[in-house]
């Protein structure tokens, strides 16, 4: 079933600064599960604001935070401006101004308090596996080639978590990924890692035709979807 959904932009009370967010809900009375949507590097751009829009259309209330609203709301599509953005945003920062995000869905109108989920892609994916790892209120997390944090914060994993990577990234190294997945297992944590032979690095973002990759994408969405319904529409 596809939902009609209705969208719109919201300020979050943060540690440090008011978080613009985009939110993306179903129409209806609800309550509905929920899904924070992490951006890229590029920001809160189009493409990420489209991502939370399709989670709207498939049950969900989606809410994707401005990770760089502590540097000025910056959106670019510069890998050159892109990089130093994402290297400014200390990543405790990050994670507390994505803690702020986690207090405000829980309390927020139509929201199912206790099914809350997380998502991200590249710099968000690295914040996806960190939130995982940092709220006991994370439901479910699938994290898409993000960086792989130590073995002791892999240790509080709280939820299940899916983690996605394909053979050809530029970024994210296969021995980190190996890693991963023997962490998750010695701690007996529920998790999948799925690797896609032959993907890049971004091959989930659509508007990216030098690393799109429509099969593996598909599949991955897929895969999210299957999470999130199992853990937060259960």
């Amino acid at each position: 079933m596809s939902h009609q959904t209705v969208t719109s932009m919201i300020q979050i009370p943060g540690p440090a600064c008011s978080i613009r967010a985009f939110e993306a809900r179903p129409a209806g009375s609800g309550p509905a599960p929920a899904v924070i949507v992490i951006q890229e590097w590029w920001g809160l751009n189009d493409h990420i604001k489209d991502v939370a829009t399709r989670f709207a259309r498939e049950g969900y209330v989606a809410v994707a935070p401005d990770l760089y609203s502590r540097l000025g709301n910056k959106v670019t599509a510069d890998p050159n401006e892109a990089g130093p953005l994402m290297m400014s945003l200390e990543k405790p920062d990050g994670v507390a101004d994505l803690l702020a995000v986690v207090a405000h869905v829980k309390t927020a109108a139509g929201v199912r308090a206790d099914r809350i989920g997380v998502t991200g892609y590249c710099m968000g994916g690295s914040y996806t596996t960190l939130l995982a790892c940092s709220s006991p209120d994370i439901r479910a997390a699938a994290a898409f080639y993000g960086e792989i944090p130590d073995d002791a914060t892999l240790g509080r994993l709280q939820c299940p978590l899916l983690y996605v990577y394909g053979t050809e990234d530029g970024w994210i190294q296969m021995k980190d990924v190996e890693r991963l997945r023997a962490e998750l297992e010695r701690h007996g944590k529920t998790a999948e890692v799925h690797i896609y032979p032959g993907a890049p690095h971004a091959f989930f973002n659509d508007t990216r035709t030098d690393v799109y990759r429509k099969t593996e994408a598909a599949d991955a969405w897929a895969r999210t979807l299957r999470l999130f319904d199992q853990t937060l529409k259960a």
